[in-house]
């Protein structure tokens, strides 16, 4: 069984692929892909994986390309003359080797070739859908934790646990 998951984003895909995205990238490309990389780096805080997202850089000329961590992510940016496809696909062929591998993208052609090279496919829209689920469960969890009065211990215990302590404090 396979130990670790990789889930590999191609990254200008998913914002031309998203409407609040590709409207925010006509405007200004790198608050999009700024948007993009902080709702994917939310997404993979709750998640049990590796997340890679992947940007063309191709067309830069002497591009040596990069590869940079923000927050919990990999931020992968293509060397000269390499696609973002081109680069999905040589590390999905590395890394379904040794573990579960997903790509996100809704490039039907990149869709076939990395199910060849055995990992799953998700959609753009399917990311989206996740993404905003996964959103609206942290929203919904930072909302239900009541909020501290004092700032004081017993505030922030559950029932039985400040009961303990309050019975511990009439014992004296």
């Amino acid at each position: 069984m396979k130990s670790k998951d990789y889930l590999l984003v191609d990254g200008y895909n998913i914002i031309f692929s998203w409407k609040e995205l590709s409207v925010l990238a006509k405007d200004n490309l790198e608050a999009a892909k700024s948007k993009l990389i902080n709702q994917l780096c939310n997404y993979q805080g709750t998640k049990n994986m590796n997340l890679i997202l992947v940007f063309d850089a191709y067309k830069v000329e002497g591009g040596k390309g990069s590869i940079t961590r923000e927050g919990n992510i990999y931020i992968v940016y293509t060397k000269e003359a390499e696609t973002a496809d081109k680069y999905i696909e040589k590390t999905t062929h590395e890394l379904s080797k040794h573990y579960n591998v997903t790509v996100a993208t809704s490039d039907n052609l990149e869709q076939v070739i990395i199910m060849g090279k055995g990992a799953l496919r998700m959609s753009a829209r399917d990311l989206y859908m996740e993404v905003n689920a996964n959103e609206k469960l942290i929203s919904e969890k930072i909302h239900s934790v009541k909020p501290v009065k004092n700032n004081m211990l017993i505030d922030n215990l559950d029932n039985d646990a400040a009961m303990f302590l309050e019975q511990l404090r009439l014992k004296k």
